[in-house]
């Protein structure tokens, strides 16, 4: 296939077979592994509805015939054969990311780190809705995430907790927790010592990824599976969790938990937590709308619409009495109708997802009141050129 026509002819002819299905998605990952046990799996470049050429490369070469979600490992005789495949391409290199991945594969293949057994798998993803079923299909949908070739909920991620393995996370790469002291005594008396950042089923996501456009202070605060859209600004004490994160410009001082968006040109104040899905039994998904503001140690369990607003130390849970008024500060109903007083309490997951709403706290009566917001947010533009 020393042609583009030859190439063409041949991919139509894998791609003809019958019952052959284009994957959703694939990738070529460096799996490392302890004792039968997947440590991580990265993935250099992930392929979202693309690339299709290549994917039917690949699955010819591993000889694949069941199209359902699953990682097939490869071998330096596969990578190479793959490569041979792709002549007609070898003199641009640069414009194809895969090719230039296995040519990488190629020429960096090992077998072990020392510690770790090394092989070089593909997974491919053919039902996004498929619960997770191995620790590689766990990390392909994480890297998914932080690629952004895939949004917050648009995976299915259950069991994927159950899949990955709680793993050492070092400066010699990732280790089982039991294996650390061995190994710390072995890099004892080297000029690089052993140094163990975190143990967790997750490692930082600027291990792996970084998105472009973003800034993250303390890589330590983002876990991979975060998805940070461009123009996102991280501090020190930001944090953001997988299956969650921003959807463009953003400010994110407090806690972004599992399974929360934050829409463009938002700000998470210093201190301030989003409630998530993991925990305390919540099952609602929250997103926080364009041009929000959750203030210096604030929360909330409710969604936010656009333009909203919970002031400095306020916490709006979904069960929360809230006291409705209007811009005159007289008491409203949902309708906007004005009532007596103590006519005008709902609760706070009435308002979930609506618009343009400040949420303050009496310094007197210590209620917990909604009233229309006088005005939306601007970010300073000049934190959030991230090039």
């Amino acid at each position: 296939m020393q042609t583009l026509i030859d190439y063409k002819e041949y991919i139509a002819s894998v791609e003809s077979r019958p019952g052959y299905t284009k994957p959703t998605a694939f990738a070529l990952g460096i799996r490392r592994r302890k004792n039968n046990k997947t440590l991580d799996v990265s993935f250099p470049v992930i392929n979202f509805n693309e690339s299709f050429g290549t994917a039917a490369v690949l699955i010819d070469i591993l000889k694949v015939h069941d199209f359902k979600n699953n990682f097939y490992t490869t071998t330096l005789e596969n990578l190479s054969e793959a490569y041979s495949r792709f002549a007609a391409f070898h003199d641009e290199l640069g414009q194809h990311p895969n090719i230039e991945t296995i040519t990488a594969l190629i020429d960096n293949y090992t077998t072990s780190n020392g510690y770790a057994d090394i092989d070089i798998i593909v997974f491919f993803l053919f039902d996004k809705s498929q619960a997770v079923e191995s620790a590689e299909e766990a990390y392909f949908k994480l890297h998914c995430l932080s690629t952004r070739k895939a949004q917050p909920h648009s995976l299915n991620l259950d069991g994927l907790f159950g899949k990955l393995n709680n793993v050492a996370w070092t400066s010699k790469g990732p280790m089982l927790p039991e294996d650390t002291t061995m190994q710390a005594i072995r890099h004892y008396g080297s000029h690089s010592p052993m140094i163990v950042s975190h143990v967790d089923k997750f490692p930082y996501m600027v291990n792996y990824h970084i998105p472009s456009g973003v800034r993250i202070a303390s890589g330590a605060q983002v876990r991979l599976g975060a998805y940070l859209g461009e123009g996102t600004t991280v501090m020190p004490s930001g944090y953001i969790n997988f299956n969650a994160g921003t959807k463009g410009t953003s400010m994110v001082e407090g806690r972004i938990s599992a399974g929360v968006v934050v829409e463009k040109d938002s700000d998470v104040g210093g201190g301030a937590s989003i409630m998530g899905t993991l925990s305390g039994g919540n099952k609602s998904v929250i997103s926080i709308g364009e041009k929000s503001l959750l203030g210096a140690n604030s929360g909330t369990g409710i969604s936010l619409g656009f333009g909203c607003t919970i002031a400095a130390g306020v916490y709006v849970t979904a069960g929360s009495k809230v006291w409705l008024l209007n811009a005159k500060f007289e008491p409203i109903n949902m309708k906007g109708e004005v009532v007596k007083e103590g006519e005008n309490i709902v609760k706070a997951s009435e308002l979930s997802g609506k618009n343009n709403l400040l949420f303050i706290q009496d310094t007197q009566s210590g209620k917990l009141i909604c009233r229309p917001n006088p005005k939306t947010i601007e970010l300073n533009s000049s934190l959030h050129q991230n090039d």
